[in-house]
């Protein structure tokens, strides 16, 4: 038994996976056996104590954040471009094709998660790392990863105004938009700041603040779970429901990485570039996917239902890209 264990261990360590996707896991299940402890009110409850956490969370991001890094890696604009298309536009508008064949529909809700996904700029840390495992362009990747981390907190918020407002029901963007300044764009702005002088101790202590960053991240989906188990959303969602929407997503994942080696191949970037942009460009954040639900959908019981498709994706492209990764490292190695 031991030996089965250490083996598995051994192969999410080679593809990328820590523990922090089964602890994801592990929450989703406890919301459903005590959901009890996730619907707390209160200054002190565990729903507050992750709003305030959201707050530290980009203030920390902030500190790590060098503006005059990023202005080093302007001039490689055909990149930057396609991995911000792709992202913003391209991830969007697919999803949004499907909308008709869910509107008013008892799967609409999880039309909407997956559009929230798509929404959702490029995860940072794991993107930057998949790069350098796979010999891309490292620069390229953390300047298209910090670039879309602060794009995608007003225009994800945008894309789903968009789609809400245009739905039966009313859906007023203007308090979002505040939440969002004092919540995520204050600190992040401290956190620039203040980069001149603790930066290089925020990136030195980056492995510590890391777990700060993910036990967050494990209270939202606790506590959007428990509401939504509650609720009683989940109750039409069987296995077969979820492994379609498993397999739904492999094919989204493969849809976006054949359309950016194409865009590539045809913009002449070299194979560097490439791996960044189809590491950049395919993957997304569940951190902000995370912040941005609990900041737009606040206790709302759909939290937990929206946060399903970016969950899954989620562990989807941590072992592709990982996968991927070795692959490039092999064919570069040759």
């Amino acid at each position: 038994m031991k030996i089965v264990f250490r083996k598995i261990i051994r192969l999410f360590i080679q593809l990328g996976i820590d523990w922090f996707t089964p602890a994801l896991l592990i929450m989703i299940v406890l919301a459903w056996f005590w959901p009890e402890g996730g619907l707390g009110q209160g200054a002190f409850s565990l729903k507050s104590l992750a709003g305030y956490g959201i707050s530290v969370i980009f203030f920390l991001y902030g500190l790590r954040l060098s503006v005059r890094q990023l202005i080093g890696c302007l001039s490689n604009w055909k990149l930057h471009l396609i991995i911000q298309s792709v992202t913003f536009i391209v991830f969007p508008v697919l999803i949004l094709l499907f909308k008709p064949l869910f509107d008013q529909t008892s799967y609409e809700m999880l039309w909407l998660g997956a559009f929230f996904l798509a929404a959702m700029p490029s995860t940072v840390s794991s993107a930057v790392v998949m790069v350098s495992l796979a010999n891309g362009n490292v620069p390229a990747a953390v300047f298209n990863a910090s670039v879309s981390s602060i794009a995608g907190i007003l225009i994800a918020p945008l894309w789903l105004g968009l789609v809400l407002a245009s739905g039966s029901e009313s859906f007023d963007m203007l308090p979002v938009l505040i939440k969002l300044g004092y919540q995520v764009l204050l600190p992040l702005i401290a956190g620039v700041m203040l980069n001149k002088w603790f930066g290089k101790t925020a990136i030195r202590f980056r492995n510590y603040t890391r777990y700060f960053d993910q036990t967050v991240i494990l209270a939202i989906v606790y506590t959007s779970f428990s509401n939504s188990f509650t609720s009683g959303l989940f109750d039409n969602l069987g296995i077969g429901v979820i492994l379609v929407l498993i397999l739904l997503l492999l094919v989204l994942f493969g849809l976006i990485n054949g359309f950016i080696f194409v865009v590539t191949r045809k913009a002449g970037l070299d194979m560097p570039d490439t791996i960044t942009a189809l590491f950049c460009g395919s993957t997304k954040s569940l951190m902000h996917g995370t912040v941005m639900a609990k900041v737009i959908f606040g206790t709302a019981a759909t939290g937990g239902v929206i946060l399903l498709p970016i969950l899954i994706y989620h562990a989807l492209q941590l072992t592709i890209t990982g996968i991927m990764s070795q692959q490039f490292s092999k064919r570069n190695d040759k």
